[in-house]
């Protein structure tokens, strides 16, 4: 069952090096060579020819990449919040999918949670440390080794240090010291996953249970806080990384009853990825009354997310899941990609890529998406950079910014030009309206694979061929959903490794010696033409479809290349 979870996240080559570069072996460096004895001994008279042995036949060595996996070097750390109340059934299914984390390299520091036990109730004390307790107990049950910690490990209030340069996210209600990771860290050093009760320290210096949320937030800010300090103590001496623990988490997984946070675009089926920075807020304003009785803890755990991952290295994520889907912690541990992607459209989430209640979301703090539609707005020097280190050519820039000057229509950046889409609007003889063309879709090497490109494609559909629906309502900077969709453009050339990307989210395509040219039709258009036809099933070619191709490719095919040869 280990293994085939580990194959059913179907990680792909850039996966696996991520990885490796987090959990595997750290590179060596050779020793020095000795040269060879050249000098012979002088001949003994009473030596003798020994007969020749026989060398001992040795074992083959595993696979590094395997033995690295199986065997991991470097120790990393998440946070997991489980959630209950949870049978023993469903706490079964939760920590063996934590055991399988732990053999992967990624040790859990547990805080217990149940909804049901409120606080200030007479025995809640005793009641989430024997909840606690389920949980050590069922560890154990599959062959890892837990300890419970149920003393206060945080203490009430932010710390006084507490950077609040970004008042949008206010600090942790909590936090620790060095002294009081002391339980975290012995735990740890000695192999075993820490389970702690949410409990803290007031101004008075008493025990009180606390919200698990509170717990986790101070916890995420300490651990990364002394685990900077471990580094610094250690310095460019990494030899004794396999015997220690990097406290710092490179994940936060919140396990519950509920799973992810249900999305309006989606009829209430999760989000699939959540970029924190710009859709924290219209999340709120979107969430259906309807859903706090079914999904009561959604923006509580969403608030958690976000304040984690704001102390978090940019490259974690957190995952919000149900009970009944333990096997996605590994996959977002060895992918760091959501379940499904969340830029395919809507009729590819068939079969084994179906939307269910259970389908977790996963959270990135992201990056702010804005759309810029004055030209002089454009930074030239950034988008340079970007485009040059995406595609790994030279940009004819005099050629490119004179022609973008006369047509363009919009530029979608995620970030600081981490990610852009530059649409141009192409006059076509024959038609009603200008071509909407996609000529530069294009993302920072360092940024493939943390989920900007979803980010801007979802972006790029909002504002071009997904315009007019309701879904399309995105905080982006953009027309925020109203206007009319139009049909998106774009060309690739047919030895492309991303067009495999590309033939997932475009309607059609087709070739013309080395050139692809894909589309993507207004879905408004395509939702009443499907009402038009009914239930008749008949294919046939609409009067708005009728030779477009054939205008389309004669002035796409003939925009000029933009690179130095």
């Amino acid at each position: 069952d280990f293994f085939l979870s580990i194959l059913r996240a179907n990680p792909s080559l850039r996966d696996t090096r991520s990885y490796l570069a987090s959990f595997g072996p750290r590179p060596q460096p050779n020793p020095p060579a000795v040269p060879p004895d050249t000098s012979l001994p002088a001949p003994s008279p009473t030596a003798q020819v020994l007969p020749q042995t026989i060398p001992a036949l040795e074992h083959p060595k595993p696979s590094r990449i395997l033995a690295s996996i199986l065997n991991p070097v470097i120790r990393r750390t998440a946070l997991v919040k489980v959630q209950g109340p949870f049978t023993d059934v469903q706490l079964d299914s939760i920590t063996r999918g934590l055991v399988y984390l732990e053999k992967l390299g990624l040790f859990s520091v547990i805080v217990v949670e149940n909804d049901e036990l409120y606080r200030g109730e007479q025995d809640d004390r005793s009641s989430i440390i024997e909840e606690t307790m389920r949980v050590v107990t069922s560890l154990e049950k599959h062959g890892s080794r837990a300890r419970p910690v149920v003393g206060a490990i945080v203490r009430l209030g932010p710390k006084l240090t507490d950077d609040e340069s970004s008042p949008a996210i206010p600090p942790p209600e909590s936090h620790a010291i060095s002294s009081d990771l002391i339980p975290i860290r012995s735990a740890l050093r000695a192999g075993e996953i820490p389970v702690i009760a949410p409990f803290a320290l007031d101004s008075f210096c008493r025990s009180i249970r606390i919200d698990a949320n509170d717990v986790i937030a101070g916890l995420a800010s300490s651990m990364v806080e002394a685990a900077t300090e471990d580094q610094s103590k250690r310095g460019d001496e990494c030899d004794d990384a396999s015997e220690d623990v990097d406290l710092t988490p490179l994940r936060l997984m919140i396990i519950n009853r509920e799973g992810g946070v249900p999305s309006y675009a989606r009829n209430g089926y999760p989000h699939l990825l959540i970029n924190l920075d710009s859709e924290y807020s219209h999340i709120h304003d979107t969430f259906h009354p309807p859903w706090h009785h079914s999904n009561p803890t959604a923006l509580s755990n969403l608030s958690l997310a976000r304040t984690c991952l704001a102390y978090m290295p940019p490259t974690s994520s957190a995952i919000m899941v149900s009970h009944r889907s333990p096997s996605s912690l590994i996959a977002n541990l060895i992918t760091n990609k959501p379940a499904v992607s969340s830029s395919l459209p809507h009729a590819l989430l068939q079969g084994d890529r179906k939307l269910t209640p259970n389908t977790p979301t996963l959270l990135r703090r992201g990056l702010p998406i804005q759309v810029v539609r004055n030209f002089a707005d454009i930074d030239r020097a950034k988008l340079n950079m970007l485009l040059e280190y995406s595609f790994r050519r030279t940009l004819d820039q005099n050629a490119f910014y004179d022609r973008l000057e006369k047509t363009l229509d919009y530029v979608i950046i995620a970030g600081d030009y981490a990610g852009a889409a530059i649409v141009t609007k192409e006059e076509c003889p024959g038609l009603d309206a200008p071509i909407t063309y996609l000529d530069k879709f294009a993302v920072l090497p360092s940024h493939q694979g943390d989920g900007t490109v979803d980010f801007l494609w979802v972006a790029l559909h909002d504002e071009s061929y997904g315009l007019g629906l309701p879904f399309s309502a995105n905080p982006n900077g953009g027309k925020g959903g109203k206007g009319k969709g139009q049909d998106l453009v774009w060309r690739s050339r047919a030895d492309n490794p991303v067009n495999k990307w590309y033939f997932e989210r475009s309607t059609g395509h087709f070739r013309m010696g080395s050139w692809v040219l894909f589309w993507c039709d207004a879905e408004k258009h395509l939702e009443i033409a499907k009402g038009r036809r009914g239930s008749s099933g008949l294919s046939h070619i609409e009067d708005w479809e009728d030779g477009r191709l054939a205008k389309w490719a004669d002035v796409v095919f003939k925009i000029p290349g933009t690179w130095k040869k």
